[in-house]
């Protein structure tokens, strides 16, 4: 591997192995280091600024001073004696300071010059002001400087102590976040430790939720509302798998006994196509059976395609019945068809025939499954509230042995059978996968039983014109939604 590759790799590694505490202690020193430079530069730059300030100003004051003094002496003095007075002016000045007044009105090529000390001091940190005043009819300039020796000193400790404090500070802020830090995401490593736990053979463990009120307390319990989730999506996951292996068990076993039969001697062609039949009446109950779990498992990864068009509904609860009608007069039930009045029409649904087929088919075979000899199922399209609300239902009622109230909230869970419904080989899916069509069209299932009276199942659907319009309302809230569904 070249060697740029491996710098790659271990500057990756480096960079897994860097933990939050780290990078927030890092983070945490630079933006502290930036401020506190910040605040120091201004600072520093506001106090120089304030110094000069003042040094101006006193400069400004005295150069004032000066050019009265001049006036004054020069109307009251011989000008031979006029270097002297202002001579003797200088002496009150500081030692550091150095003043320089030339005459302008001879075009400074012979005019009356004055330095103050004499000779002028070399170059140094100065700060300097220049003015011009008249004094009669000559024109003076003027020059004062002052020295920034204390100034310049008083800015260097200044800055020296700054850049030498501001390390020492982040320093300690530093340890001071890394601890802080280390206290603060201690929770995060005691849930992490508690959740590197929790596996496959013990998801009924839960995390300890701290009652801090802050965002860890709704970590923690986001992450139990998750392995609850998880836990019983394995729970039904296995219970599938074994009740689906249970189911298979049986036709195989039935499939495999028959067939050694046969071959365990020689018999009469009639006994062999006994054999036959039963190998091929529970091949084709798996056949059923495999086909139900196969429509489960896209239902479930909602890779299911149900191309949907406009349906009448009466028309298609018509085809089912007309299909369990046999069935019906073999048990002695009768069907008995409650649809709108020829006047009004049922609004279409949009949805898929061979599914919805499959759902009404399952739900009047139940009915007609668990009827007593003689009575009547019910089978309804309600029409009232048509314009209202913009659905439709169909209503399958029977009045047969019901559901026990212990049953009733499990009877769409797949393989769920009732202890008096395990003769009548069903598999326990049909409930199941009514709802899963029911749901993929975006309808509700609903169901009313009492023990011993009855059933009463209605599927609700938003009839076509609802769901244009509430395509075409999402669709008019955001653009991005345009596609068909």
């Amino acid at each position: 591997m070249p060697c740029g590759s491996l710098l790659d790799v271990g500057r990756a590694d480096v960079r897994k192995e860097r933990s939050i505490r780290f990078r927030l202690t890092v983070w945490y020193a630079l933006i502290l280091f930036a401020a506190l430079g910040l605040f120091s530069a201004l600072i520093w730059l506001s106090l120089r600024q304030r110094l000069l300030s003042e040094v101006d100003r006193d400069l400004s004051d005295r150069a004032a001073r000066f050019e009265a003094y001049m006036t004054r002496e020069a109307a009251e003095v011989a000008p031979e004696n006029l270097k002297d007075e202002m001579e003797e002016f200088c002496q009150a000045l500081p030692s550091a300071d150095y003043l320089e007044l030339h005459d302008l009105s001879k075009s400074g090529v012979s005019g009356f010059e004055f330095h103050f000390p004499d000779p002028a001091p070399a170059a140094r940190r100065t700060r300097t002001i220049r003015r011009q005043f008249a004094v009669g009819h000559d024109l003076f300039q003027l020059q004062i400087s002052s020295s920034l020796r204390d100034i310049h000193h008083t800015l260097d400790l200044l800055r020296w102590l700054l850049l030498s404090l501001v390390p020492v500070i982040v320093a300690v802020a530093c340890a001071g976040g890394a601890w802080l830090s280390r206290r603060a995401l201690k929770p995060v490593d005691e849930i992490t430790t508690a959740a590197r736990e929790i596996g496959i053979d013990n998801l009924s463990l839960r995390l300890r939720t701290p009652q801090t009120g802050d965002e860890l307390q709704r970590l923690t319990e986001a992450w139990n509302v998750m392995l609850g989730r998880l836990e019983g999506a394995v729970t039904t996951l296995s219970q599938f798998a074994a009740d689906a292996s249970h189911e298979l068990r049986t036709p195989l076993a039935v499939i495999r006994t028959s067939a050694e039969l046969a071959l365990r001697r020689a018999r009469e062609p009639e006994s062999y196509r006994e054999s036959l039949r039963d190998i091929s009446d529970e091949a084709e109950r798996m056949t059923q059976l495999v086909e139900d779990l196969l429509f489960l498992a896209r239902g479930d990864a909602n890779s299911s395609e149900m191309p949907r068009a406009r349906l009448d509904v009466s028309d298609l609860v018509h085809g089912v019945v007309a299909e369990l009608r046999g069935i019906a007069e073999v048990r002695e039930i009768r069907i008995r068809l409650a649809f709108p009045e020829s006047g009004s029409s049922v609004p279409t649904i949009s949805g898929n025939r061979p599914a919805l087929r499959r759902l009404f088919l399952v739900l009047l075979d139940n009915a007609l499954k668990y009827s007593r000899p003689g009575s009547d199922v019910i089978v309804s399209i309600s029409a009232g509230t048509f314009d209202k609300n913009g659905q439709v239902a169909v209503t399958i009622q029977d009045f047969g042995i019901g559901i026990s109230p212990a049953d009733l909230p499990h009877i769409f869970k797949r393989f769920y059978q009732a202890d008096r419904a395990r003769t009548d080989g069903g598999f326990g899916l049909g409930l199941s996968l009514a709802e899963n069509i029911a749901h993929a069209h975006d309808a509700s299932i609903e169901v009313k039983s009492e023990e011993g009276t009855g059933s009463t199942f209605r599927v609700v659907f938003q009839t076509a014109v609802s769901e244009s319009r509430g395509r075409h309302s999402a669709q008019t809230r955001d653009p991005q939604l345009s596609a068909p569904r």
